[in-house]
């Protein structure tokens, strides 16, 4: 089973590193950062599973930070770590969206038992098909596994060799179609981070799809701005 990332952001480095090692003990992958700044940043080169953050931090508080992690991944769990115990601070981080916010002092084993219960709640769903070997989109099939597409509306049997990112990038499609793929998670899953020039190198081989799936009128890969794409079946949804 892979490790759970979680991405620590506390700028007491003693603190952090006490914490670090204590969740590395209970199998976590924990990156630290002790700013808010390098813990933009790092979120944003990175994928995790977690956030926990402490509110008073250097250069840019915990509920700045939160909020450039919610525009980047609504869904992302955080938690939040604080001195304050007051009621006005404890409801502004569940208004940004903190799963859970713990005072300090507190006993790591705490930290522990709320780590595993957010994890558990936030849990993705399993996706029934994610284990899917070959797909049918409009008048292809395809085949994940050998990376070949094939066009077949009347017998003509036109394929396709795909290469390994673009056949990782279609599988991805075919498991969100008629849904958008945020431009994050197929960035993190096939190129390991998001940035610029992943970002550029994605959009080179969206284009390529693009031209793979032509000879079928009612497949469309739109952009949806500021998110992602959207692999649509124009026979299956009701807005076109």
């Amino acid at each position: 089973m892979l490790q759970q990332k979680i991405l620590l952001v506390e700028d007491d480095r003693n603190f952090g590193d006490v914490l670090r090692s204590y969740l590395e003990m209970h199998q976590y992958d924990v990156t630290l950062a002790t700013d808010g700044d390098v813990g933009y940043s790092t979120f944003k080169n990175g994928k995790f599973d977690l956030c926990i953050l402490d509110v008073m931090m250097p250069k840019k508080d915990g509920f700045t930070l939160a909020k450039e992690i919610k525009e980047d991944n609504k869904n992302m769990p955080i938690i939040f770590l604080t001195a304050k115990s007051l009621k006005e601070d404890v409801i502004d981080g569940f208004k940004i969206g903190a799963d859970d916010y713990i005072t300090k002092p507190f006993n790591s084993e705490e930290l522990l038992y709320r780590v595993q219960a957010v994890l558990k709640r936030t849990a993705a769903p399993v996706n029934p098909d994610a284990d899917k070997k070959e797909f049918v989109i409009g008048n292809y099939t395809f085949n994940y596994p050998l990376r070949i597409l094939t066009f077949d509306p009347d017998g003509a049997r036109e394929k396709d060799k795909l290469s390994p990112k673009e056949a990782h990038l279609l599988r991805l499609f075919c498991l969100n179609k008629n849904d958008v793929l945020s431009r994050s998670q197929a960035l993190t899953e096939i190129w390991e981070e998001d940035n610029y020039f992943t970002a550029r190198s994605m959009d080179v081989f969206v284009t390529k799809l693009r031209k793979y799936l032509k000879k079928d009128p009612n497949l469309e890969i739109v952009n949806i701005h500021g998110n992602g794409f959207r692999l649509i079946d124009k026979n299956e949804v009701e807005d076109y």
